[in-house]
């Protein structure tokens, strides 16, 4: 193919999952899925290599990205199957991350894989919301290892009623994998149809053409970065289980075109539950390297060829079964993206930003009493700012690119009345460019509910870089009364819940 036509060959393939997105949007039951779009599409090669994304969730796409060519190994495929798992340590990131994987058939050869993640609020743990503090896998829900959900084009039953069994709303629940089935389906068929068209040797030559190109696009981009060693570190707030100032480490060598990402000396897997299965560090890694690349980079596998990452395993980054992971997925892989920019800024400090909010503010809530009601969401807050420009205010930064859930939605749906919702001012960082301002989201309980908050950058604030100030700390309150950043609370009928997130760091002196 000439430029061209790769380019048109791999905007098609691009839109296939756009496509499956606003499926998979359209279809859902929950707000969480439907208006948050917390979900992910991305087309995989017959290898299991990343051919094309859609802007969905990084920390989704890089950890399938990583984990996919063993999940295509694992069985002998056939047309109209669909694989469902959650296994962080199997592919997955946290168990409210249920992804769902169908090969591809033209002519009874398989021409490639599209997947679906999409986050689900309640996977079964006692605590609503499914992002308990807890300090084992088996406390944060239902397990799913790789099993088959359809079957050659029909839907397993038994398979599916054992997942809507462990939870509490089956209505919402089996919506929602209906939802992801038809998004898989309206995937296959496209990508079907690309294939067809131009015959398989054709499409097969393409899909290695994308991840040529994108390894040579990466190659030149990480070729123009100073060669030399950069050391960083920074600190989670906690765990949860009491453990505080928890190291994470980098040291990044950049030599000839190749970067190695090695996090020796990043403290041990703990008995909280910010630990990291190895694809979701890779994710951060990946994010971070994408930002460096010219913006026509593809996103696909060959784009981080270049990139090699070692963690020791048992170390936070790496973290080995049973230990738990739900926060790992949110706050630690956005500390992983602060600890590697911190690295970069060293090396090219007028390419990267000052730290941005470092954390998702998550607050899952919900009740078991009656029908009972399970939510959760991620709220914005600072953007770093940069030598270009001040960073956004109130925004999801890094691994997340979510919305937030309008207010008419969550109190339609939920007994919660929204009594503050504003921009944080002054929240950000000082300096010749001010870093973005966090926000302030305050919430009425109308019922007796179960909150839980898992939350960072309580302690630990957003620096500022090339002299530039820090980000404020964020704040959890109850009834006026501080909260510890992770935390797990019961409130009655009344209470109210306000959660100010961080602001980003400021860039160079005022």
């Amino acid at each position: 193919m000439d430029s061209i036509e790769l380019g048109l060959f791999a905007s098609r393939i691009e839109a296939v999952c756009d496509e499956m997105g606003a499926v998979l949007q359209q279809a859902a039951f929950s707000p969480n899925i439907r208006d948050r779009l917390d979900y992910s599409c991305a087309v995989f090669d017959p290898q299991g290599e990343l051919c094309a994304q859609a802007a969905h969730i990084p920390v989704h796409l890089g950890s399938m990205a990583y984990a996919m060519r063993e999940l295509v190994r694992c069985r002998d495929w056939a047309d109209g199957d669909m694989l469902v798992l959650n296994d962080p340590y199997r592919g997955g990131t946290h168990l409210p991350d249920v992804t769902l994987i169908a090969p591809v058939f033209v002519d009874g050869v398989c021409a490639g894989f599209v997947a679906n993640r999409a986050h689900h609020a309640d996977i079964g743990a006692d605590r609503p919301g499914s992002m308990p503090i807890g300090s084992t896998l088996s406390d944060e829900g239902l397990l799913i290892p790789p099993t088959l959900l359809v079957e050659e084009g029909e839907l397993l039953r038994p398979a599916l009623d054992r997942i809507i069994a462990a939870t509490h709303n089956a209505v919402v629940t089996e919506g929602d994998f209906s939802a992801q089935i038809s998004a898989n389906r309206v995937g296959v068929s496209r990508v079907r149809a690309l294939a067809s068209s131009g015959g398989m040797d054709a499409w097969l030559a393409g899909l290695d053409e994308i991840n040529a190109y994108g390894e040579r696009m990466a190659k030149e981009a990480l070729s123009s970065l100073p060669e030399g060693d950069y050391r960083y570190t920074d600190y989670m707030d906690d765990d949860g289980q009491g453990h505080t100032d928890i190291k994470i480490q980098v040291l990044l060598t950049i030599h000839a075109g190749n970067v190695r990402v090695d996090f020796t000396g990043t403290a041990g897997q703990l008995e909280g539950n910010i630990n990291c299965p190895l694809p979701v560090t890779a994710a951060a890694v990946f994010y971070v390297f994408r930002c460096l690349m010219d913006e026509r980079t593809p996103a696909c596998a060959g784009s981080f060829r270049s990139i090699a990452i070692f963690a020791p395993a048992g170390c936070l980054l790496n973290a080995q079964a049973p230990a738990a992971v739900a926060a790992g997925n949110v706050e630690t892989s956005s500390r992983v993206v602060d600890v590697l920019l911190g690295a970069l800024a060293q090396s090219v400090p007028e390419r990267v930003a000052a730290d941005s909010q470092g954390t998702m503010n998550n607050l899952a809530m919900g009740s078991r009493r009656g029908g009972g009601w399970d939510y959760y969401e991620t709220l914005g807050g600072g953007m770093g700012a940069g030598i270009a420009g001040g960073g956004l205010s109130g925004v999801q930064t890094h691994m997340t690119n979510t919305l937030n859930t309008p207010i008419e939605v969550l109190e339609s749906a939920f007994p919660l009345r929204i009594r503050r919702y504003a921009l944080r001012k002054g929240s950000g960082g000082a300096g010749r460019v001010n870093g973005g301002d966090g926000l302030v989201r305050e919430y009425e309980f109308l019922e007796p509910a179960e909150v839980t908050l898992l939350t960072e950058r309580r302690i630990h604030a957003p620096k500022g870089l090339a002299g530039g100030g820090c980000g404020a700390v964020g704040e959890n309150l109850l009834n006026g009364k501080a909260l510890a950043p992770k935390v797990a609370v019961d409130v009655k009928a009344g209470d109210r819940l306000q959660i100010l997130t961080p602001g980003g760091g400021g860039y160079g002196v005022d």
